[in-house]
């Protein structure tokens, strides 16, 4: 697997052969922050880089290894696995991956999720004319 940019995405995680379904792709441990943590890198630039974490999901966590650069896709060709004991997050292909071809996960949690993103919902007109200023 490597890094580059993806159109539109910013950088995204694409691979350099062909990979079976099913097969687990990466285990990366985690660092899990608390929720007095989770707050404070909210207001940050990591926040696009933390998924919730624990059964409540009352904490985050942020993914070593290649995790928390996979990019969203609603129909995604990968999902993620958490294991709350061991503080680590796999990565297990859906389908079968074509050499070259960028790695999807949904950013929802469940894989069949469609709620929409955040960024995807579309801004009201004022506040694009605000952050236009």
């Amino acid at each position: 697997m490597y890094i580059e940019k993806s159109k539109g995405k910013g950088r995204g995680v694409f691979t350099k052969e062909n990979i079976p379904a099913g097969t687990r792709i990466e285990t990366s441990p985690v660092l899990v922050l608390s929720n007095d943590d989770t707050e404070i890198v909210d207001q940050t630039r990591l926040h696009n880089y933390i998924f919730l974490w624990g059964v409540r999901e009352t904490r985050s966590c942020v993914a070593l290894g290649f995790c928390s650069i996979y990019n969203h896709a609603y129909n995604p060709n990968c999902e993620y696995e958490m294991d709350f004991e061991e503080d680590t997050m796999s990565i297990i292909t859906r389908r079968e991956i074509k050499k070259g071809e960028e790695l999807f996960i949904n950013y929802n949690g469940e894989v069949e999720d469609q709620t929409p993103m955040w960024f995807d919902v579309k801004r009201k007109p004022a506040e694009k004319a605000k952050q236009a200023r």
